[in-house]
């Protein structure tokens, strides 16, 4: 093999040959077109390949498919796509989305994790042919991962979580929501082989319970992102203030917590994200229905990042969390508020003509909050970053207010609904009208 160009032989530039007359071949380097074509995307290189043979070697060059995405492609990826890919790339490959390819199994990817060593994000988001096996490859053959995807993989088990600790110990973030049949024994196995993780993502991991959170919370110290959205089992909340409380204790650098729909936890822990996490940015606490006032006054007197905040269904809040927030939260884009039907025009006044209105707050959502008022719309006109706005069934609210909204934002999204108007009872003549069909019988 000749010197290496690029991560091509020169003997790969020698198929390059007098007869393929394209001005561009001619007039540039070999070296500088290699270049060129590594700025195109998969569907472009695919493109060029079918040119002539000299675009061919160029475009199919590994070192050109260092990060590919097949999702466009999804209905039609089998497991030797994969395996040819990886065949092509080997050691090339660092980024390969396979979300959505269902065909994929074990066996293609046992052959991609032995031609691919390198790789460092992979994402089998919805591939949900693959088992506790491809986990096992790739703690054998890619030490080098540092970002999984194994989101709605239902066959993945404990053993894949410790697979990927004893093979994996780079691992940064892992999704592994919906796969129900992960419990406490394989987080535990995780974290203490993987002390680097900073996102985590456990939706809908309905076995998990307390004692899964105190092993986050003693083996992860570097930990930024956790969802456990739903992390409970039928009726049984299995997740409380206790695990929570020792993850808040544990990972100070905790940015963004999802709890959405663990209606068992309370106050406490809003009293412990603002004790111990200064920097949340994001808090989506929908359906926590015992969350009051006390805890977010707690929260946002500390946490003054605070940029997202999911409270749906907080039904025990009022104006004073609004009034809270908007004096400390000056970084707030992104509010959430439906179905909180204590909220009235006053808090969303405090809300307007706080820090974070005139260039921050970006949506609010206001549906189900019976409440508010054309007021309330007045009181956001000064808010010129806000995109969008929820209000249906806010039944106080006008087309008309709307309408007086849109001339100081004319840009803004605003989702409402208004019964359609009920047609006035026809006039002139007492005769029965019948419908065509009664007529003709």
């Amino acid at each position: 093999m000749g010197k290496e160009v690029n991560g091509v032989s020169r003997s790969r530039f020698e198929m390059f040959t007098n007869s393929d007359e394209a001005v561009i071949n001619k007039k540039l380097p070999k070296e500088l077109l290699l270049r060129i074509f590594s700025f195109l995307d998969v569907v472009t290189l695919c493109r060029c390949a079918q040119v002539s043979r000299s675009w061919n070697v160029l475009a199919l060059d590994g070192s050109n498919w260092q990060r590919i995405d097949l999702f466009d492609f999804q209905r039609d990826i089998e497991g030797r796509v994969v395996e040819n890919i990886s065949k092509r790339c080997g050691g090339f490959l660092r980024k390969l989305s396979l979300r959505g390819c269902l065909g994929v199994g074990d066996s293609a990817l046992r052959t991609f994790s032995q031609n691919c060593r390198n790789i460092e994000l992979l994402s089998l988001n919805g591939c949900t042919k693959i088992t506790d096996s491809t986990c096992n490859s790739l703690s054998k053959f890619c030490p080098k991962l540092k970002h999984l995807d194994l989101a709605s993989c239902t066959s993945i088990t404990n053993l894949s979580l410790k697979a990927l600790s004893e093979g994996c110990p780079l691992l940064k973030q892992l999704n592994i929501s919906w796969c129900d049949q992960v419990t406490k024994d394989g987080i535990q196995a995780l974290v203490r082989c993987c002390p680097g993780l900073k996102g985590l993502f456990l939706k809908g991991c309905t076995q998990l319970e307390d004692e899964a959170l105190k092993h986050i919370g003693a083996y992860c110290p570097e930990l930024v992102t956790l969802n456990l959205q739903t992390c409970s089992f039928l009726y049984e909340q299995q997740i409380t203030d206790e695990g929570l409380i020792t993850i808040c204790r544990g990972c100070h650098h905790l940015q963004s917590l999802c709890v959405s729909g663990c209606a068992n936890i309370t106050d406490a822990i809003l009293h412990a994200l603002g004790q111990n996490c200064p920097r949340l940015r994001i808090l989506e606490v929908a359906r926590c229905s015992q969350l009051t006032d006390v805890g977010f006054t707690t929260l946002a007197r500390n946490c003054h990042e605070l940029e997202k905040m999911d409270l749906e269904e907080c039904v025990q809040i009022t104006d004073g969390t609004l009034i809270q927030l908007s004096i400390h939260c000056p970084r707030l884009q992104v509010l959430s508020l439906s179905h909180c039907e204590l909220i009235t025009d006053d808090g969303i006044r405090h809300l307007g003509s706080g820090p974070c209105a005139h260039d921050r707050l970006e949506v609010i959502e206001l549906d189900n909050c019976p409440l508010i008022t054309d007021a309330s719309l007045e009181h956001l006109k000064s808010c010129h970053s806000l995109d969008r706005i929820e209000l249906y069934d806010c039944q106080q609210i006008t087309r008309a207010g709307i309408k007086r909204l849109r001339t100081h934002l004319p840009n803004i999204k605003v989702h409402a609904y208004f019964a359609p108007v009920t047609p006035p009872p026809s006039v002139g003549g007492s005769r029965q009208r019948f419908c065509r069909c009664c007529v003709l019988l």
